[in-house]
């Protein structure tokens, strides 16, 4: 068995800049991440959220820090650069893990006005079937 990393991505909109929409947008982004993949907490490299320049309000990281099974993931947060036109008060994240199964199907979650950004992968990912999660006991 050979080990491979992996990546997951997603994005998701935020209606306004205020922590509770913020908290939302976020919660609801992660709880699709780990409905729909087999994400070994344990295995995660790295997860590192970006905000568009309109998002100020509170960290998504921290957001996920609270989360069962995420306190000992490292987090960053950073600024998504801006283009003149881009989709506002996105939040992105892209999360790299360890995994012993070179076929393991990944589902990446775009959410809300997001969907735009890969329409390719969510009409794709319509018709995938959801995965269960591994988790530390």
């Amino acid at each position: 068995m050979q080990w491979r990393v992996r990546a997951v991505r997603g994005a998701t909109t935020v209606s306004t800049n205020s922590v509770e929409a913020i908290r939302e947008a976020v919660t609801e982004l992660l709880d699709e991440l780990e409905a729909h993949n087999r994400l070994d907490f344990d295995e995660i490299i790295s997860a590192t959220f970006s905000a568009t320049r309109d998002l100020d309000a509170i960290y998504p990281a921290a957001i996920a820090r609270e989360r069962p099974h995420w306190s000992n993931v490292p987090l960053l947060d950073v600024q998504q650069m801006y283009v003149e036109g881009s989709l506002e008060r996105c939040i992105r994240f892209l999360i790299h893990f360890n995994t012993p199964d070179p076929e393991i199907r990944i589902y990446h979650p775009y959410m809300r006005h997001a969907k735009s950004l890969r329409p390719d992968w969510t009409l794709a990912q319509l018709t995938a079937s959801p995965m269960r999660l591994r988790t530390r006991d």
